[in-house]
């Protein structure tokens, strides 16, 4: 390099010093995409890069500095080789003779070293310059590389995933210290996509075998790549003996020491949920020397890779790179049923959605965003305002924030009286962006009631409107400070006010539009965004506070299941005081989804007539609402539905056999309790297609947990799980949960 470049003594060593600083950071680059495993996928990339950059210096003969960063790159690639290179002689070296191995391998690096240096030498005497020497080694590099490809073509297959994995995707990888060095392990996943399998091989470094159907295993695309990764054909078309073939050749993997990866619910689920475990996993393992490992898969229902919305790559990425969960639970034993195993992965769900609070925003941050996509589509809708588009309820909600500012600026939680209506919606969204927590009050209690609540919650400021107050004959609880909507509209949001409310919604960061709305401090999903008070059925009522992530899961997790479409609208007719009128208000705000409002529930006339004229898809109601709509609603103003959900009450086989004969849909059934924010079981629509049938619910029961949520039925007495169809008490864990004590009661 020293006559090539023309460089002086002094500065002859720097070429070589700047390939010795590019393998440091290449070996700490290389640190970071192997994610603490043996990464070899990494040396294909590293042996490739090492010819492409020596190509690039061969044929430009840069000058001096260009020639410094090549040097650099090349270093670097060298680093990105030799890193997982060495771990890998380590990793597969016997404990015994490790120490033999690598000697061996420090012996034969040098010998390469030495034989690259009389190589270079015989190639100037022929006569060739610098640039062709180093065409060379780049040539003899592709060769190399080549080779190595062709002895462990997994590494090629490894590249690709390091590369998707660290671009497209950003996986996350949590427990693999559970996943045992050695021995045979059987890795027990959820199945929510067709690139299950290799989010689990791109996050282990024992690769894993895998059984999957044989139509896939023996397309001509994939059948190279299934053979690369051990792939174990299974085609429960062909019969049981077809099936018991595949699962012994699954157990004789296991018997030689290998990791097997079987997904136990047998297909994809189609609904969100997580299907029923079959009995092969126990065939398998049953017997053998080997532990099970159960495996969660997050954040993959809605890839382009999920059925989501019933299209199956057919849809744009949410966000790029697209976030994954990959969590390993603790090893099981070889003789644990299906049930058991499902409940562990049951369990690292509720871990892995833990995870998401970290790029969770607040709940109207989420909603501001929402807002701003596709501005002129109806959010929301009553009989006094028709026609509400997001733009609008953006606009409003900064003007109401912005108006109420003098007046509940030194509150830290603000009272909401008001009934579902396109103003309580508003007025909700308002608080929320100033900072707010909101406490809507529960107006059906009377006087004392709200008098209670509003001293529990230390509520000095209460939002309400003069009319709602004079028809349902009620009274603002006193002393608190009293502010009506009429009231302000009339005297503190003029044009002006309106116009400049109108220019933040559309143009203010949002850090900005919140500042301007009054919230100086930044919320986080973990402050409290709302107190609601319980019904009373298990006691006294009581305040529970909400946390937004508390809320924003519920919303997630039962968009899961109920795949919301674009055109899909909901009748908002429970109280916003009631969790679950709570929960359809932040829906149809982080999910784009229009909220029609009816302040009326039991006006089963003016019910149906909102269904029919706004086309409402999805109904949220009581037993008793239904029973009631059932007798006075025709079913031509329901066509419209199709997603029928009860809850709040027992819903009785008389009450669905009759709404079902009148309208045509079956409803389903729910269970929640306010201190889950509320949803914990949900009945869903079935799943059908040709060749697929996954019921989303059966008769008499509530339907599955939220995604994200884990229900165990245990005895009260010692805690322990109780068989299927046993009473008990009912444990319920998940991120909707609150974590927080509840309001002290009076």
């Amino acid at each position: 390099s020293k006559l090539a470049l023309g460089l002086e003594d002094a500065t002859a060593g720097l070429p070589m010093a700047a390939v010795g600083v590019g393998i440091g950071a290449g070996g700490v680059i290389a640190g970071r995409l192997s994610g603490g495993k043996v990464e070899v996928g990494l040396v294909p990339l590293g042996s490739v890069s090492m010819a492409v950059f020596a190509t690039v210096l061969g044929v430009l003969a840069p000058g001096f500095w260009g020639t410094l960063v090549l040097m650099a790159a090349l270093g670097a690639s060298a680093g990105v080789l030799l890193v997982p290179l060495n771990a890998l002689i380590q990793w597969r070296a016997p404990a015994d003779r490790r120490g033999s191995v690598i000697a061996l391998a420090n012996v034969l690096m040098g010998l390469g070293m030495i034989a690259g240096t009389f190589a270079t030498g015989f190639l100037a005497g022929l006569g060739l310059t610098t640039q062709g020497i180093l065409l060379a080694a780049a040539g003899v590099t592709v060769l190399g590389t080549a080779w190595a490809l062709w002895l462990l073509p997994a590494a090629f297959i490894r590249l690709g995933l390091v590369l998707a994995t660290h671009t497209v995707y950003r996986l996350r990888v949590t427990g693999l210290e559970n996943v045992p060095k050695t021995g045979g392990v059987l890795l027990a996943p959820n199945h929510v996509t067709f690139a299950d399998g290799l989010f689990v091989f791109a996050s282990l470094d024992r690769a894993p075998r895998f059984l999957i159907d044989a139509a896939y295993y023996n397309h001509w695309l994939l059948r190279p790549f299934m053979r690369v990764m051990g792939g174990i054909p299974v085609s429960p078309k062909l019969g049981p003996d077809e099936i018991l073939r595949a699962l012994r050749a699954a157990g004789d993997a296991l018997d030689a020491g290998e990791v097997v990866l079987i997904f136990p619910e047998g297909q994809l689920t189609r609904t969100g949920s997580l299907l029923q475990f079959r009995r092969g996993i126990e065939r398998i393992a049953s017997g053998r020397d080997c532990v099970i490992v159960p495996v969660h898969l997050d954040r993959l229902w809605g890839s382009i890779f999920s059925r989501e919305g019933g299209r199956f790559l057919l849809k744009l990425p949410k966000r790029l790179p697209y976030p994954v969960t990959v969590a390993y639970g603790a090893p099981l034993p070889a003789d644990t049923s299906a049930n058991d195993v499902r409940w562990a992965v049951a369990d690292l769900g509720v871990d892995a959605w833990d995870l998401r609070r970290e790029d969770r925003g607040t709940l109207h941050r989420r909603a501001i965003r929402v807002l701003r996509r596709r501005p002129w589509a109806l959010q929301f809708a009553d009989a006094s305002r028709p026609r509400v588009s997001r733009l609008a309820v953006l606009t409003g909600a900064v003007a109401l924030a912005r108006a109420l500012r003098p007046r509940w600026e030194d509150d830290e939680r603000v009272g909401v009286m008001l009934p579902p209506s396109v103003a309580g919606a508003l007025v909700t969204l308002a608080a929320s962006i100033a900072g707010k927590v909101v406490v809507p009050l529960n107006y059906t209690t009377g006087a004392s009631g709200m008098e209670a609540a509003a001293r529990i919650a230390g509520l000095r400021t209460v939002v309400t409107s003069r009319i709602f107050c004079a028809k349902a004959s009620l009274m603002p609880p006193g002393p608190v400070g009293r502010n009506s909507l009429e009231n302000l509209a009339a005297g503190r949001i003029g044009t002006r006010d309106r116009l400049a409310a109108l220019l933040i919604a559309l143009l203010a960061p949002v850090r900005l539009l919140e500042r301007l709305c009054g919230n100086l401090r930044p919320r986080s999903v973990d402050d409290v965004a709302a107190i609601v008070f319980s019904s009373g059925s298990t006691g006294d009522p009581k305040g529970v506070p909400l946390t937004h992530f508390n809320i924003s899961s519920n919303v997630e997790g039962v968009a899961q299941v109920f795949r919301p479409e674009r055109d899909d609208r909901m009748l908002g007719i429970l109280p916003l005081f009631h969790a679950f009128g709570g929960l359809c208000l932040w829906f149809g705000l982080n999910r784009g989804m229009g909220v029609v409002f009816q302040p009326n529930p039991l006006d089963a006339q003016a019910v149906g007539k909102m269904v029919a004229k706004h086309r409402v898809t999805l109904l949220l109601a009581t037993p008793t609402l239904l029973a009631l709509y059932t007798r006075a609603c025709k079913p031509t103003q329901f066509g419209s539905l199709r997603v029928v959900l009860a809850g709040a009450e027992k819903l009785t086989d008389a009450v669905r056999d009759a709404f079902e004969d009148r309208f045509g849909i079956r409803p389903l059934e729910g269970y929640g309790c306010t201190e889950c924010a509320p949803a914990v079981a949900l009945g869903v629509p079935d799943f059908r297609a040709p060749g697929f049938y996954q019921p989303g619910t059966r008769r008499g029961a509530i339907g599955q947990p939220v995604p994200g949520v884990s229900v165990r039925v245990v005895d009260p007495a010692t805690f322990e799980p109780v068989p299927a169809g046993t009473e008990g008490l009912v444990l319920v864990r998940g991120p909707n949960g609150t974590g927080k004590e509840l309001v002290a009661r009076a």
